[in-house]
């Protein structure tokens, strides 16, 4: 299994409707996370738009190219790019997972 943990930054002024809109994901977007492989997926928001994403999966790349051949991940990519700086493409497509220094199990 690997443990997938990645940095992306919100926008200032989105900050609210940022909350707002993972408060109620789609349900045919919840469903094609899990069917592609992302389990324990959280995603944690500082105050100063810093995000903080971790998830854990089988593949991580596997997991992408999954919910990259979704239909409903186009038209969530879509909708949640406006929100983020400092991205050239889909969020999805920013996400660089950093690298483990140390876990306790």
């Amino acid at each position: 299994m690997e443990r997938v943990c990645f940095l992306l930054k919100v926008r200032a002024e989105r900050l609210a409707e940022y909350r707002e809109r993972h408060a109620a994901v789609w349900p045919e977007m919840l469903r094609a996370l899990r069917a592609t492989g992302w389990r324990n997926y959280s995603l944690f928001l500082r105050d100063d738009g810093l995000l903080v994403g971790y998830l854990e999966t089988d593949d991580f790349a596997g997991a992408r190219e999954g919910m990259a051949a979704t239909e409903v991940n186009a038209r969530w990519q879509a909708e949640m790019a406006p929100f983020f700086e400092d991205l050239d493409g889909r969020p999805d497509e920013g996400m660089r997972p950093l690298t483990e220094v140390f876990h306790l199990d």
